[in-house]
């Protein structure tokens, strides 16, 4: 017998992960060309892409490398980052995230590949979790109502501004914002109150606030230098001029210190990741966003509901969701449609996990500890200017506080320069005793013996008034007191776990979300300590392994994008839109054409692109599409010629919303571009052009990237995301900086920057590994691939369901892009089946539904990815032909038209406990597929009812969240 000898490239597996990655084997692959008449993959290029677009040039990325060796070059990345103790504070603390919690949810893929909960009926876990976070949250600030997380706390703050300009009632176009507010807050603000015609007033609010005129309030509690001040008279003041009141406040303090409704205050906003999130040098981590019960309707983001089932039994579900930015658009109140469920989920569990005894006991050593820290810096002969503080303390230095914070580097403890007199100390919950000795001796003279810390602990006096600690009970809710040991709290993990369709259990096909393998490989640097346990304003010297990350990804999106520049600050893909239109602006304010204001977007697009532009202080003008779904190029003509002297931009995706690489894209630019304005692409769809195009060399002038879907950061619920921003030269001198870091624009120049769109330098920085890994994993040849795949994978979906749902759009040669969207309603007049029916039914199919009524009414938009298989896809392909069968059977009356399969979807396990009175069989209802008997989702909750929860919004935990029936 003779064997074939293999190449030294092929035994080395240097290739091996890209085949890990792409579902479908060489073999299934060969199938699915040959149903479509090919033979090569290559030959979708001809048949689906315009020759136009297409780029020749060799990409630069680095050879596909190994699975090994990228764990090891990325162990020598994070080695260059010196990771010290954190005494900087400013927003950001060290903490410990539970090694149950970390084992079972953040390296869970149950928890980290699940999409957001737009289908509650497979959801129930996540949204259980996120109902506990919205609890903490209302328990800890007093406030009636929270949502389910925004992006960090400066951005809730920039939200609460543009809320509070909606509800008040007061005629001042003038925010006043603490000074004492984070700096990286304050930055934020301004940037968004720029773009949107309002003056930012940094005073003293303790000071003289009667002499301004203001429509909002931000105030910082405790300050940022860590002093805790009463709010009463400040929110009297304030209120009095029909201005709201936003209190920026950390959720730590809150479990000791009186909660901010109690002075008043109209929203509250902050970070949990104090609550077991890493700083992770900056993100990601979910901000909080609370506020009363009469401004529901007005809160940016989503909010968790209670409601029903078709059952009555008690359901979750996202509350107010005709507040969702593919239905309000530029009358959305946000531009947001990502948040940071995942850190959020991680939040909730950790004060599960603590209890409320926990955390005081928590919260309470932190306090002693920064009292007994200032007690021994006093003995040493140093004034302690705090008075009232939690954590915080400001030490004056006189013409030393550099060389002290010196002094402490070589210690391995970071302090904060306040400025050259003064210098902040901020501890946290991994605080130890030696930490503190570690201080004193900073500020000790030579020979001088340490303070006694337990002599000191007896001896110091609490420096809160009582007026300002808490009074009441926390976390009363029993889901709070029940789950302390390792055993309970791992066994509710689970339980919420199993009630989800996550992509650990099938195929999520959802269009224009890219629901893609998230590797185990790609995930495994973020739990370094050396990339988790930084905080995003240490020095640089410390952080040179982030600076390599960063630099390397950067070239790496360069490289495949054609741009020549790239911003990582923006941490979610709306924010990436935001971004760039505010580049755009600046670009034509600097050339002397700040007139050009005109932002034209097409009928189809995402519904964030109109609310950023809203946001970026741009009028939207809509532009039509054609019967093809493409871009109409008469109306486009027509709108550039009626603006052509303030036309700022296009937003433009690619390939189209509607799964479609339109022809004359590149037209489109050149129309644009003579005119006088610039093209921004949303990069959503870029998977259908990675490794075969390169928008910078086509025509766009700007676009972002979503590194959660391209680029494999994992969906986790509903976020994180990650939105960076490649641009031109002509636009690389604009992108944001940061207040804190310098240098975070290199190519800043004269005419200064668009401000700073984060709170942090970088953005969500600690996952960014995980693109850089599948990039060097997957190589050039690796991305080519797997968007050929994805195109492939698509049109056989598309071919196979062709004969039973008509495909509503395609391209040339009748191919669609990396989706496709088929048409579903035809079958209310023929059978009173909606596409909502065909989505429930094929929960009981075990999948979760493809995206539906979006961007087209009565559709169902499906994308498979590349790393789907054939036997995947044909499984879904199979219980979609299925369920066409089961609407057949309605319209040709062998099944009632309310009382059948479809319109009693989902089929929950309750209904075996019941007397079976439906007119089909329980293998009908619970086992339409053979395959589901081996592993069947079952379930947890039916059809819910989202008219009751829209009527009876109710966002809290109820007193027992089991299955009582809705009373």
């Amino acid at each position: 017998m003779t064997t074939s000898r293999s190449d030294l490239a092929q035994l080395e597996m240097r290739g091996n992960f890209i085949n890990r990655h792409i579902g479908p084997s060489p073999q299934q692959i060969q199938a699915m060309l040959a149903e479509l008449g090919l033979s090569e993959l290559d030959d979708i290029i001809e048949q689906a892409i315009p020759a136009n677009i297409l780029n020749h040039e060799p990409l630069k990325l680095t050879k596909t490398i190994s699975e090994r060796a990228v764990i090891k070059h990325l162990r020598k990345i994070c080695e260059r980052n010196k990771v010290f103790t954190s005494m900087i504070g400013m927003g950001y603390y060290d903490t410990t995230m539970p090694a149950v919690i970390k084992r079972n949810v953040l390296e869970n893929p149950g928890w980290y590949t699940a999409y957001t909960p737009y289908q509650a009926e497979v959801s129930q876990g996540r949204l259980e979790a996120l109902l506990n976070y919205q609890q903490v949250i209302i328990d800890l600030t007093g406030m009636e109502l929270a949502n389910a997380s925004l992006l960090d706390e400066a951005t809730a703050a920039a939200e609460a501004m543009t809320m509070s300009r909606r509800l008040s009632k007061s005629a001042a176009n003038s925010i006043v914002v603490d000074q004492d507010c984070h700096p990286q807050t304050i930055a934020v603000i301004k940037t968004r109150a720029r773009s949107l015609g309002y003056e930012v007033i940094v005073a003293d609010p303790y000071h003289d606030l009667e002499q301004y005129d203001f429509f909002a309030l931000l105030v910082q509690y405790p300050g940022g230098k860590g002093e805790i001040r009463d709010l009463t008279e400040v929110t009297a003041i304030a209120q009095a001029k029909s201005a709201l009141v936003t209190v920026a406040a950390d959720l730590l303090a809150l479990v000791l210190l009186k909660p901010p409704a109690e002075f008043g205050a109209d929203i509250v906003v902050g970070s949990a990741q104090r609550f077991g999130v890493p700083m992770g040098y900056g993100g990601p981590h979910a901000a909080y966003f609370a506020t009363k019960d009469e401004y529901k309707r007005s809160v940016p983001g989503r909010i968790i509901g209670v409601s029903k089932d078709s059952h009555g039994q008690l359901a979750l579900r996202m509350a107010l969701q005709t507040r969702e930015q593919h239905i309000r658009r530029d009358k959305a109140t946000s531009n947001i449609c990502t948040s940071q469920v995942l850190l959020a989920v991680i939040a909730g569990f950790y004060a599960i996990y603590h209890g409320a005894e926990g955390l005081r006991l928590i919260a309470g050593r932190v306090h002693r500890y920064t009292q007994i820290l200032a007690a021994g810096i006093t003995q040493l002969g140093h004034q302690v200017l705090s008075d009232c503080y939690f954590d915080t303390l400001v030490v004056s230095t006189p013409n030393r506080a550099k060389r002290i914070a010196a002094q402490a580097a070589e210690a391995n403890i970071n302090l904060r320069i306040i400025d050259a007199d003064h210098i902040g100390i901020s501890l946290d919950e991994t605080t130890t005793r030696e930490n503190l000795r570690s201080v004193w001796r900073v500020f000790a003279p030579a020979n001088t013996d340490l303070p006694n810390i337990n002599g000191l602990d007896a001896a110091v006096a609490e420096c809160i008034p009582q007026a300002l600690l808490r009074n009441d009970q926390i976390l009363l809710h029993p889901v709070f007191d029940r789950y302390h040991s390792e055993t309970e709290m791992m066994r509710y993990m689970r339980r919420l776990a199993r009630r989800d369709i996550a992509l650990d259990r099938s195929m999520i096909p959802l269009g224009s979300c890219t629901m893609k393998l998230n590797a185990a490989t790609e995930m495994q640097a973020i739990s370094y300590p050396e990339f988790n346990g930084l905080h995003p304003f240490a020095p640089l010297y410390q952080t040179h392994g982030y600076q390599q990350l960063f630099a390397e990804l950067e070239d790496m999106l360069c490289d495949l994008t054609g741009f020549d520049a790239f911003s990582l600050q923006p941490n979610a893909g709306s924010q990436g839109e935001y971004t760039g239109l505010l580049v755009i602006r600046k670009y034509h304010e600097v050339r002397g054409q700040a007139q050009r204001n005109i932002c034209l977007i097409p009928a189809s697009a995402h519904g964030t692109n109109p609310a950023s532009a809203t946001m970026a202080g741009l009028k939207v003008v809509v532009v039509a599409c054609d019967e093809n779904g493409n871009v109409s190029v008469e109306d486009l003509r027509t709108k550039t010629a009626e603006y052509h002297d303030t036309l700022a931009a296009l937003m433009i995706t690619y390939p189209s919303t509607h799964g479609v690489f339109e022809q004359a894209f590149r037209e489109i630019c050149d129309l644009i571009h003579q005119h006088g304005g610039q093209v921004y692409l949303d990069g959503a769809n870029f998977n259908a052009l990675a490794g075969l195009s390169r928008p910078g060399k086509i025509g766009a002038d700007v676009a972002h990237l979503n590194l959660h879907k391209t680029f494999c950061i994992p969906h986790g619920g509903g976020g994180p995301g990650v939105g960076p921003i490649g641009v031109g030269a002509h636009l690389a001198p604009f992108l944001p900086d940061h207040p804190v870091v310098k240098d975070v624009n290199p190519a800043k120049g004269q005419h200064g920057t668009i401000g700073t769109v984060a709170a942090a330098p970088w953005g969500s920085a600690s996952i960014y590994s995980i693109s850089w890994a599948y990039i060097a994993m997957m190589g050039a040849a690796g991305l080519k691939r797997a968007t050929l795949t994805a195109i492939l994978n698509a049109n056989y979906i598309a071919k196979r369901l062709a004969p039973y749902y008509p495909v509503l759009y395609t391209g040339q040669n009748g191919w669609v892009a990396h989706e496709c969207i088929i048409d579903c309603h035809a079958f209310k007049k023929t059978s009173n089946v909606t596409v909502e029916d065909i989505a429930k039914r094929l929960i009981d199919y075990g999948f979760h539904a493809p995206t539906v009524s979006f961007p087209v009414a009565d559709t169902l938009m499906i994308e498979p990815t590349e790393s789907e298989d054939k036997a995947e896809i044909d499984h879904f392909c199979d219980a979609l032909i299925s369920i066409r069968e089961e609407i057949k059977a309605v319209e040709t009356g062998a099944a009632d038209t309310e009382n059948n399969l479809l319109r009693n979807a989902p089929h929950t396990h309750r209904l075996l406990l019941e007397k079976w009175t439906l007119p089909y069989s329980k293998k009908q209802a619970f086992f339409p597929d053979s395959d589901q008997h081996d592993d069947k989702y079952w379930p947890p909750v039916g059809r819910i009812d989202n008219v009751y929860g829209d009527r009876h919004v109710f966002c809290s935990c109820p007193p027992v969240l089991d299955d009582e029936e809705l009373m």
